[in-house]
């Protein structure tokens, strides 16, 4: 059964903090492990899961993500792949969107994706590089198998660029910290502060902080003025240090402990 992010913000709301969203792509660093993976970060306190779709030519992608990236292709994993994890984390009780370019979902077919989706209890897609111009299609595809469209705003976004951009979007804004590629940093952009003011004078929605998350402290700094807080090159670094399995699950479950009681604060 599909629950939706609306949900998950609601339920952040009524608790007085910010949802908490965590990053791990499909197939990373096997199909079987990341499930496992994703699992234990529900389970440790991740509100929202963003599932990736790996893709060869992840322009927006730091080093980090990068590297996992290629082991999840490596390993074979597929957009069939990817609407499968969705499925299996959603079947144990994950709130689950795919995070991807929009390159991969036009070459699948943008029909096919978002029936898949639906199919599989995803709940949305955030496609960071997906423009309010040439949403047409997704949005008459999405609508029609009620999947949240995700669009970014970035720091350089001008008022009336917001104004376009959340236009067309749903379930959540995504608010890029800073401008540049992913990766965790030992600080959160000053102009995340002001990104979210402008766009909270713009729309309704929820609107989530990434890009630089890493600690329970820029967390919960975070927690204080968005609605939902984005990690996503923190967890993954995590499981490219582990030894093994277990200590790859160990540590993405303690970094969800972390930030959970981040956004709590």
């Amino acid at each position: 059964m599909t629950r939706h992010v609306s949900e998950a913000f609601a339920i952040a709301k009524s608790e007085n903090r910010a949802a908490l969203i965590g990053y791990l792509p499909a197939g990373f660093p096997n199909p079987e492990l990341s499930v496992k993976l994703i699992n234990a970060m529900v389970t440790s306190g991740v509100d929202i899961i963003e599932v990736g779709l790996p893709y060869s030519d992840p322009l927006m992608d730091g080093p980090v993500i990068q590297q996992a990236v290629d082991q999840a292709l490596a390993a074979g994993t597929t957009t069939d792949v990817v609407l499968d994890i969705v499925k299996q984390v959603v079947d144990a009780g994950a709130i689950a969107v795919v995070m991807s370019y929009w390159n991969p979902i036009e070459r699948y077919g943008v029909e096919r994706f978002a029936a898949g989706l639906e199919a599989a209890g995803g709940s949305g897609v955030i496609a960071p590089d997906l423009t309010p111009e040439e949403s047409g299609d997704w949005s008459v595809a999405s609508d029609a198998h009620f999947v949240d469209r995700i669009l970014m705003v970035a720091p350089s976004s001008t008022d009336a660029r917001i104004n376009a951009i959340v236009s067309v979007t749903s379930g959540f804004v995504y608010a890029a910290s800073t401008m540049g590629v992913t990766g965790a940093r030992t600080t959160v952009s000053s102009g995340a502060h002001d990104l979210v003011t402008r766009t909270r004078a713009a729309t309704s929605l929820p609107i989530a902080v990434g890009l630089g998350v890493s600690t329970g402290d820029q967390a919960a700094e975070i927690a204080a003025y968005a609605d939902g807080v984005i990690v996503g090159s923190a967890f993954v670094r995590r499981v490219l240090d582990a030894a093994n399995d277990e200590a790859a699950i160990e540590a993405v479950s303690k970094l969800a402990q972390e930030l959970a009681a981040g956004v709590r604060r």
